[in-house]
């Protein structure tokens, strides 16, 4: 019998961790599955405990108004360092690149807890891009004892770094194992958040909340879906829009009560991927979105310089456009316009896994 506690604390780190909680819980005659999550997200993990059934044995709620990466790594180590010593794991499960992941990684190496990393070894190569997450998944492998690469490419990456082979472990991204799972889930399109919506137009998912985007770069993505509007009565752009309020002002002002374009509070997991599964394209410049909108046959134009995701980008569904407003429209106008160019994406194999990504984990977490 082994005992793993999953740490986890925003929406992207609970839908990928979710189908690993659950192949372990499979096993309850050789695995004890705690879960820890420390709510660097508030509703919006909620939302994916409610829709995977998942009720976490510790919550540190740490989430603060207007919090600072300082601040919350600091209550990441002093309210998670109990916990670590009240459960005494074999293992600690991380995902990604959140201050969660980094803070839970240092904070289980500081109590000699063995650390086993899901989606290890992405990489820009620029500390700042993006930012802090760069950071954050360089310091969750140097504290790994067990790396979960979701692609080769991410392998070679911790392979180039001086990583031991015979840690990582090309598993697939579980993005795509919760991906499948929330597909197939019934969904009512006219009871909830995507009523209304006009379906008979080619709708675009649009999604752009990072840091580095913020001020110029996010007034620029919005100058472009102004553009494209006008340019291109046919599309309809559904923007679910974060809270912060450096997106969610210059997004109002710029976008809001315009034809073309409905924007909506942030989006459940479900209803999000209902709505890329519906749609006819998706820009964005989220990381979690460049691999799940591929696993539904999407186009995928990235509103970002680099990502740590280059496979899709090689195998042509993912394409990176940055933010000036002229580059977007052009590269939006070739999928709207020729078809040989859309169906080129759409069709394009997705690298990220097949959806079994959370057995392979179980299977070499138990030896």
């Amino acid at each position: 019998m082994i005992k793993v506690l999953s740490v986890f604390g925003t929406r992207p780190e609970a839908i990928k961790m979710a189908p690993v909680v659950k192949a372990l819980e499979r096993h309850p005659d050789r695995i004890s599955s705690r879960v820890c999550v420390t709510a660097q997200h508030r509703e919006m993990l909620d939302q994916v405990l409610t829709l995977f059934g998942i009720t976490p044995d510790h919550d540190l709620d740490l989430m603060q108004e207007n919090q600072s990466l300082s601040g919350l790594t600091a209550r990441v180590f002093t309210e998670l360092e109990p916990v670590l010593k009240a459960e005494a794991p074999d293992w600690v499960l991380v995902q990604g690149d959140t201050t969660t992941v980094m803070a839970a990684a240092l904070a289980a190496f500081y109590q000699r807890i063995k650390i086993g990393h899901v989606e290890a070894g992405l990489r820009t190569g620029d500390k700042w891009r993006p930012f802090p997450e760069e950071i954050n998944r360089r310091v969750a492998s140097a504290a790994a004892d067990l790396h979960f690469a979701p692609t080769t490419t991410s392998r070679d990456n911790l392979l180039a770094e001086g990583v031991d082979p015979a840690s990582v472990h090309v598993t697939g991204n579980p993005v795509i194992d919760a991906l499948q799972m929330a597909s197939a889930m019934e969904y009512d399109l006219e009871g909830g958040p995507l009523a209304g919506i006009p379906w008979e137009k080619r709708v675009v998912t649009l999604t752009a909340h990072r840091r580095e985007n913020f001020g110029e770069p996010l007034e620029n993505i919005c100058r472009a879906v102004l553009g494209a509007v006008e340019r291109y009565p046919q599309i309809h752009f559904v923007y679910p829009v974060h809270l912060n309020p450096r997106v969610l002002e210059p997004v109002q002002r710029l976008l809001g009560d315009k034809d073309g374009i409905t924007l909506l509070e942030p989006l459940g997991y479900l209803s999000l991927v209902q709505l890329m599964k519906r749609s006819h394209l998706v820009l964005t410049d989220s990381g979690g979105i460049q691999e799940e909108a591929p696993g539904l046959g999407k186009p995928v134009l990235v509103l970002r310089e680099k990502t740590e995701r280059p496979e899709a980008v090689e195998a042509g569904t993912v394409k990176l456009v940055g933010t000036d407003p002229d580059r977007i429209l052009g590269e939006l106008g070739k999928l709207l316009e020729d078809q040989t160019t859309y169906q080129a994406m759409a069709r394009a194999v997705n690298p990220y896994g097949d959806g079994k990504a959370a057995d392979r984990i179980v299977k070499i977490l138990t030896g």
